[in-house]
């Protein structure tokens, strides 16, 4: 028991990090569709380890190329 406690320990952290690192990529990238983004998210944390790994896998059909821009219109008059 005891000399499989160490391998299992580093399969579960690989594991936890994949996942956070997957959350965390979701919440970064610029998606082309808000829905997709969130159905991302919901996979990812209702299957962890699959979920991460599709994500990866196929994330790049679902990301736009432009860059993020904060474009404020305060100019408006009512």
């Amino acid at each position: 028991m005891l000399t499989w406690s160490l391998p299992l320990l580093i399969l579960v952290l690989l594991a936890v990090v994949l996942w956070f690192w997957a959350i965390f990529d979701v919440s970064r990238c610029n998606f082309k569709n808000q829905k997709n983004k969130m159905l991302f998210f919901f996979f990812i944390l209702v299957a962890p380890i699959l979920g991460s790994i599709i994500y990866f896998q196929i994330k790049k059909s679902f990301i736009s190329k432009e860059k993020k821009s904060f474009k404020p219109n305060f100019n408006t008059t009512s």
